[in-house]
């Protein structure tokens, strides 16, 4: 596809970039006489951190003028109602907004906390070993957070590392396919007490395969969670038809909500909608999570919301509910992750054909010493979100690159030693930035071949 049909595509798919604060040359801190230094970065880094929209800025500002006007009545009483809402309930709008995009109910999602202290809140309540079924099965390669969750988890209840199962990538092959994982279930189904992987892999890009391993784990009695940090705003998702247990999710990549900012989780609705004081799964729980009409006469008695609201213990950042609230206002008003995806698989594919003709592109199939790049993300549209991993040989060549990338105010992500994770995000990023990307890479690769 040439710069000219580029164009052309991206008249068919129009971009959002407009509705967020862009980095430039100048605000990155990078000199150089070829670019002005208004001109604008090319941004493929939203699988690390979202882009800010323009409208977070005075969301926020109106909660610090609501704290200065009327302090602590604002709980109760915020200055600018209805267009805010009162603290006290601030993260409520949220939850018609969410549902949508994870497929579940209302009643099935909360923003609270985050990601890794999510993952450990729910871990601890549907984590039930029992009998022969201990263990956790889950990947290799997974993000450094969760496997520190599970192998404390599973020290919480006495155990050790034994009861911790790992799926590793086989040798010469660079994703985990789904045969595998569910081989890996049936071997293990008289002792898996749960079963977690993430939605999207961080370091490959793959999108597992949520309906099926689900329904596989499942139908074996075995709880089934999902860490979402990856896939959330990034493909579609029907957690509640999927039967999905719990997942939980951060919301300051794809849902571009700030750094660390407030993130969710999901609960299936068969845990919650019986709750009562006498009749609810043990979990970590706190004041925001009991039954509002009863919550400020600091009874010690807990009434947990018929809801995932009831796995909320505090109070929740009003900046961040602001900020997430924002941004998710924007994700449906330019059509959702369901209309967006069509976008992010053109564009992907788009980065992925130009790749592959590259000169320096090593086929996934070649393990030979070489230079270039090779992709370590399937191939297969239905098997990736939006990001594609690039793994450079030999080592030492990713860093030069990556600095070539930046010196030209591409900002993408280096994972050490020698992978760099590419995010064409279809809200704010076009075809034609895809071609840049790619010129910009073989033109590094070219300047620094032996």
């Amino acid at each position: 596809m040439s710069k000219q049909l580029c164009q052309t595509k991206d008249t068919q798919f129009p971009c959002h970039q407009d509705e967020f604060a862009v980095p430039t040359f100048e605000s990155l801190g990078i000199q150089t006489a070829k670019f002005s230094p208004t001109t604008p970065s090319i941004y493929f880094c939203g699988n690390s951190l979202g882009l800010m929209p323009k409208d977070v800025k005075p969301a926020v500002i109106r909660e610090l003028d609501a704290w200065s006007a009327r302090g602590v009545e604002s709980h109760f009483n915020h200055p600018d109602e209805p267009v805010a809402a009162p603290w006290v309930d601030v993260d409520l709008p949220l939850l018609p907004l969410l549902a949508p995009v994870v497929g579940a109910l209302e009643s099935e999602v909360a923003a609270m906390g985050t990601l890794t202290s999510n993952l450990n809140a729910l871990l601890v309540s549907f984590y039930k070993p029992k009998g022969h079924k201990t263990k956790i099965l889950f990947e290799k390669q997974a993000f450094p957070s969760d496997y520190y969750a599970f192998v404390n988890l599973v020290k919480l209840f006495g155990y050790d590392e034994s009861h911790l199962i790992q799926i590793e990538v086989p040798q010469n092959h660079t994703y985990l396919k789904t045969s595998l994982i569910l081989e890996a279930i049936d071997a293990h189904k008289h002792e898996l007490a749960l079963v977690c992987f993430p939605g999207i892999q961080y370091y490959t890009g793959q999108l597992f395969d949520i309906e099926t391993i689900t329904r596989y784990a499942k139908q074996r009695d075995i709880v089934v969670g999902w860490d979402l940090a990856h896939a959330v705003g990034n493909v579609p998702l029907k957690l509640h038809d999927w039967e999905v247990d719990f997942a939980a999710w951060c919301s300051y990549k794809y849902l571009n909500s700030g750094p660390g900012a407030i993130a969710g989780i999901f609960v299936h609705e068969k845990y919650t909608k019986d709750n009562s004081p006498d009749n609810f799964a043990p979990r970590l729980a706190g004041w925001w999570g009991n039954n509002g009409q009863e919550r400020f006469k600091m009874l010690e008695s807990f009434d947990p919301i018929k809801s995932a609201l009831s796995y909320r213990q505090s109070n929740p950042s009003v900046i961040d509910v602001v900020s997430l609230h924002t941004s998710l206002k924007l994700l449906h008003a330019k059509g959702g992750v369901d209309t967006l995806r069509v976008k992010s698989v053109e564009m992907t594919n788009y980065l992925l054909e130009q790749l592959q003709q590259s000169e320096f592109y090593i086929d996934q199939d070649d393990h030979k010493p070489n230079y270039g790049f090779q992709v370590l993300t399937p191939l297969n549209e239905h098997e990736r979100g939006c990001q594609l991993s690039l793994l450079f040989k030999p080592d030492g060549l990713m860093d030069k690159v990556f600095g070539y990338l930046h010196e030209h105010a591409i900002i993408v992500d280096e994972r050490r030693p020698s992978v760099i994770r590419l995010a064409p995000v279809p809200l704010y990023n076009t075809f034609e930035q895809v071609y840049y990307v790619v010129k910009r890479l073989n033109e590094g690769l070219d300047k620094f071949k032996p």
